[in-house]
């Protein structure tokens, strides 16, 4: 098997799509920085609505709650761009589109910084069966472009790691949509 990090972007797309698809998972995103790159780039794929439940794009603080539901309390305390609203982002997103697996994606695409952040500071939310929900800090470089292609990248790289594993939970485990058993 050839690492996802040698392939191309689309082919990374086929493989997470593929690789869900075997395990009966579904995806949902809750997407800031990239504004439904994620999901687009997902629904791309050909047999991609077998994956694919949905997603929401989240690009104001406010719809980040709305939308995502995100606790309000998670924002005032952690900011939009952090790894608490990442976390939040990814299990609102299987919660509210009845997905297995949720990612939340958030961060500072440019030109310039937010909440003190720095451009390319990025965080990566999952929620994954059997996994529970974290996330992953990102720093990249860039600009606005290849800064949300990137995230988009090591957020498929980072499921694709996950969903991989042998032995993990499969759908259907008794636990809800998202949430770990």
């Amino acid at each position: 098997m050839i690492s996802s990090r040698a392939m191309a972007f689309s082919d990374v797309a086929a493989e997470l799509v593929a690789v869900l698809r075997g395990r009966g998972w579904t995806l949902a995103t809750a997407e800031s920085l990239t504004a439904g790159l994620l999901s687009a780039t997902v629904a791309d794929v050909p047999g991609a609505s077998a994956v694919l439940r949905g997603g929401v794009v989240v690009y104001a603080t406010d719809l980040k709650h709305e939308l995502a539901g995100v606790p309000p309390e998670v924002l005032e305390r952690h900011g939009a761009v952090s790894a608490e609203t990442a976390r939040a982002l990814a299990s609102g997103a299987a919660s509210r589109c009845g997905a297995d697996v949720g990612i939340g994606l958030t961060g500072v695409a440019g030109p310039d910084e937010q909440e003190g952040q720095p451009v390319g500071t990025v965080h990566v939310g999952l929620c994954v069966p059997g996994r529970g929900v974290w996330s992953q800090r990102l720093e990249l470089t860039g600009d606005r472009r290849r800064i949300r292609e990137g995230a988009c990248r090591a957020a498929m790289d980072i499921l694709l790691d996950v969903a991989r594993v042998p032995g993990e939970a499969t759908s259907g485990d008794g636990s809800a949509p998202g949430q770990a058993p």
